[in-house]
């Protein structure tokens, strides 16, 4: 068996796996077809003679190629190619509890629910829900902590069960807008109206470096204080499609502020100054 030969034996033995995988994240088969392709090409061209788990590289790289494109069906704020009710290849090794939770098969309502999650959510639900692969192996993929993935996935848990639905864009905007007020205004008071009690802070390496706190900062009055007076220079901001917030200088975006908002309060923030994650981020300004 030539080289050539046995690359497309291994890579054939995952396919069905990567495809139900790219089918839950972009609800379509065409697409999915695509994505496929597009990691074999990767994969082809790539030597992966060391790689332990070929079926996690894989399914990593999949992953990335599916976040691409949804993220670029966001920007041309296109819909997915197929709303068919029909149901997603079977996968190996998928939790058959969680399958029941979320239904038979992939169906158009929970397409539907998928397509209102931003491309991160999405892609953490997916594939922690539906294929159980851990989180601190998911947020290289999203460019977020292992933590700040587990609320992206939470959120879009909540959306696609139905018990807490994910704040819309609007209430966000105000949530956010109530928050960056506060702060720069100073008002304590007003602060601790909009945080949650059990609030939780977390900064990058570049945020700490630059002066926010290291490790975790929790609690109402301890973060109402961190932000008392500052933020004066934070706008409202789509960041990957949600409403977040972030610092520009001439233009150029240096710090990210991500909100988990739940019961029409605050209840984490995650500051990001990482010159590569903010990079790789979609970031818009939201104007009055």
């Amino acid at each position: 068996m030539s080289d050539d030969e046995f690359a497309v034996q291994r890579f054939e033995e995952h396919r069905a796996h990567l495809h139900s995988v790219a089918y839950r994240m972009l609800g379509s088969d065409a697409e999915a077809d695509d994505a496929v392709q597009e990691t074999w090409m990767r994969f082809a061209r790539t030597d992966t003679a060391d790689v332990e788990n070929l079926r996690g590289w894989l399914t990593t790289v999949a992953s990335r190629v599916c976040l691409n494109m949804l993220k670029s069906r966001r920007t041309r704020r296109e819909d997915p190619l197929e709303t068919s009710t029909a149901a997603a290849r079977p996968a190996d090794g998928v939790d058959p509890e969680r399958e029941a939770v979320l239904s038979d098969s992939v169906g158009l309502a929970l397409l539907v629910v998928l397509d209102s999650l931003t491309p991160a959510e999405r892609l953490a639900f997916v594939l922690h829900d539906m294929f159980a692969v851990p989180y601190d192996r998911i947020a290289p993929i999203v460019d977020r902590t292992p933590e700040a993935t587990r609320q992206l996935a939470s959120r879009a848990r909540r959306r696609v069960r139905g018990s807490s639905p994910v704040p819309d864009a609007g209430h966000r905007r105000r949530v956010v807008e109530a928050f960056l007020a506060a702060a720069r205004e100073g008002d304590f008071e007003a602060l601790l109206e909009v945080l949650d009690p059990e609030i939780v802070v977390r900064a990058d390496e570049a945020s700490v470096r630059a002066g926010a706190p290291e490790g975790e900062v929790t609690g109402v009055k301890a973060v109402a204080a961190m932000f008392l007076g500052r933020a004066k220079a934070a706008v409202p901001a789509l960041v990957d499609g949600a409403v977040g917030a972030m610092w520009t200088h001439r233009g150029v975006p240096r710090a990210v502020l991500h909100f988990t908002v739940e019961d029409g309060r605050i209840a984490a923030i995650e500051i990001v100054s990482d010159p590569e994650r903010i990079e790789a981020y979609e970031l818009s300004a939201l104007k009055d």
